[in-house]
């Protein structure tokens, strides 16, 4: 499961989460959404790990009924505080991603910003993300599309001093990072260790045909930079664009080039 480390972030964090210069493109960000998940009116989407729901909120406005989890009640409150000054319903439930459980099928996930994906406590580097890839796969209808965004890998290692890894601070067997977050909370200066895990696009694909998926794209996913465009090597993040493969297929499709267009 995941650490106590990130609940306690989150929590004391969540008032400020919006005042992040990412967050300014979520309108745009759910129009493209719209668009790779080719989605209609009154279809179901379960936002893992959505946070304060700036895409929740966005997807409900356009009509989609929405599911959010998250693990962090103090993220929830604020979406249901954003879901109310939008005038759109949410369903939140505060769970874990690695176990949760809801008792009943989507027509579409997301996984945004990473939204649980690479983020680690004392989690095996392995077992987490493939955790919260199954309990997705899980939730899917069959044929049912999901989008995930999380850390690039690439940039990782190409930032990443020799003293970092001696140290410890960087893993390159893992592709994780190991850091104090440091934040000023409403009772003051606050500081958590914390462990984040990227990936290559290579090693992305196969964790997520490993859980059962169809990979139908990977490209670049730096929150106000998404697009139908190769990944950057030197970006933050990388999106995957991932299918529940329809009842009687057989086999893994091939993904296609990492680096197609459209």
């Amino acid at each position: 499961m995941t650490d106590d480390v990130w609940r306690e972030f989150f929590d004391s964090f969540a008032p400020q989460y919006m005042n992040e210069a990412f967050t300014a493109d979520s309108a745009r960000e759910a129009e493209f959404l719209l668009a790779v998940l080719a989605l209609e009116a009154g279809q179901t989407v379960l936002d893992i790990g959505c946070g304060t729901g700036r895409h929740a909120v966005e997807l409900a406005r356009r009509g989609l009924v929405i599911t959010g989890l998250d693990i962090s009640a103090g993220m929830l409150r604020e979406a249901r505080a954003a879901a109310r000054r939008a005038g759109v319903e949410l369903e939140l439930v505060q769970d874990d991603a690695t176990t949760f459980d809801l008792g009943r099928v989507f027509d579409a996930a997301v996984c945004l910003c990473e939204g649980s994906l690479g983020l680690l406590g004392a989690d095996d580097a392995f077992a987490h993300d493939a955790a919260v890839l199954r309990r997705a796969f899980t939730a899917l209808r069959s044929g049912a599309p999901f989008v995930l965004t999380l850390l690039n890998g690439l940039r990782m290692v190409r930032d990443a001093t020799p003293e970092q890894v001696e140290s410890g601070a960087f893993d390159p067997s893992t592709l994780t990072q190991s850091y104090d977050m440091e934040w000023q909370a409403e009772d003051g200066p606050r500081s958590v260790p914390i462990r984040e895990r990227g990936y290559v696009p290579s090693e992305l694909v196969l964790l997520c045909r490993g859980a059962g998926f169809a990979v139908e794209h990977v490209w670049g996913g730096t929150a106000g930079n998404w697009g139908r465009r190769p990944v950057d090597m030197d970006e933050m993040e990388i999106m995957a664009v991932l299918r529940k493969p329809p009842e009687g297929a057989r086999g893994t499709p091939s993904i296609e080039r990492l680096h197609e267009e459209g």
